[in-house]
């Protein structure tokens, strides 16, 4: 299916308002109280079904061990938009840049061990679990950061005017999540991390993933270089086309989420003809690697946990998934860097507190990067 012919926002035909644009502030929660993972849920989830059926169980433990996750709910405490009980789930989603380790070859920059979230993104699961909206935070959106604590008990202090991708910098996944929930007053009932290299390696695991480029892209930044036409990507080639941001479009961060959504829906449609099911050996490695490569909060932080999330979400399918990016407009004192559009966004995030789809309004004459269509699925 082309990235092109997914479905716009406004399923059940809402209607919004056009306004102003003002930079983010970050919201306290009222009296009344408001509120590139899924897949890597669901093939540990897969690798642990087929594997149990084997009697190996210290692979189970060992898949167990490999899983990395942070208690956001004690490094935030209560002060935070309280659940709504509808049935449906938040997830904040972030595709980390560690500046160590395996990562250092494939992030650049400098080797101080120093993080950034390079890709960010609220699943909203639906009640019923059949259906689910992406929306993107561009990482250079220009927020109001809330203090927070880190998952070490270290406090930070809030900053105006702050990059968003700055709160997971300053104080990793419990600021990232509390900026997010400072944003859009919509309590994040998880949270999963993919770094860099786990990225590249999932995608060698899976062979590749076929997208067709509507134009050549060539960026000496992000080590790509495609010409027009279909392609099979390498993990290195995937992880180029979600990074790369000068080779297309108008060279913006919303360009490149553009891309990130097709790649998305590109790997979607394919998983399913992959034939996991054929190959207990290929399902295990590709669980061990999406173990290694993930970070969750503790309420997925075991095999267990994951694979009963992951049950959850399987029968979500790429035409089944809304992907827009968050309402901003380009800053007009800084062409890099971008503004809430506080009255569209509004639409945005009370549409998934209600658990409804989000209104074609929302995102109408927004910034966009104008780089949409140039990967499709093949």
């Amino acid at each position: 299916m082309s990235a092109e012919s997914t479905p716009e926002p406004g399923i059940p035909g809402e209607s919004g308002t056009t306004g102003p644009r003002h930079r983010a502030k970050g919201r306290r929660r009222n009296s009344r109280g408001q509120r590139k993972g899924l897949l890597i849920a669901t093939w540990t989830a897969a690798g642990i079904v087929v594997l149990g059926g084997t009697g190996a169980g210290y692979l189970y433990f060992k898949l167990n061990g490999n899983i990395k996750s942070v208690d956001i709910d004690q490094a935030l405490g209560t002060d935070r938009p309280t659940k709504v009980d509808n049935g449906s789930e938040n997830i904040l989603v972030l595709g980390s840049d560690t500046r160590s380790g395996s990562n250092k070859k494939l992030g650049g920059g400098a080797d101080d061990g120093s993080a950034r979230s390079d890709t960010a993104m609220i699943v909203h699961v639906y009640e019923g679990h059949k259906k689910a909206s992406v929306v993107s935070i561009p990482r250079d959106t220009l927020v109001d950061r809330p203090e927070c604590t880190d998952s070490d008990g270290t406090e930070h202090d809030a900053a105006t005017n702050a990059m968003f991708n700055s709160a997971y910098s300053t104080g990793g996944a419990s600021c990232a999540v509390k900026t997010v929930e400072s944003l859009t007053d919509i309590r994040m009932d998880h949270y999963l991390e993919v770094d860099f290299s786990g990225f590249q390696k999932l995608i060698d695991e899976l062979g590749g993933v076929e997208v067709t480029t509507t134009k050549n892209i060539t960026d000496p930044d992000s080590h790509l270089d495609l010409k027009a036409g279909t392609h099979t990507l390498t993990g290195k080639q995937a992880l180029g086309l979600v990074r790369t941001r000068h080779g297309v479009g108008d060279g913006s961060d919303l360009g490149r989420i553009q891309l990130q959504q097709a790649f998305i829906k590109a790997l979607i449609n394919q998983i399913k003809t992959v034939g996991l099911f054929d190959s207990p050996k290929k399902l295990y490695n590709l669980a061990d690697t999406a173990t290694n490569a993930v970070t969750t909060d503790t309420g997925l932080g075991s095999v267990n946990k994951l694979m009963s999330f992951a049950n959850g979400l399987k029968g979500i399918s790429s035409k089944n998934m809304t992907m827009v990016t968050m309402p901003v407009q380009y800053d007009p004192q800084d062409g890099n860097r971008v503004l809430v559009d506080e009255d569209k966004a509004k639409l945005v995030w009370k549409a998934l507190e209600n658990d409804r789809a989000i209104p074609k309004s929302a995102t109408k004459g927004t910034a966009t990067g104008k780089a949409k269509g140039v990967v499709t699925s093949s």
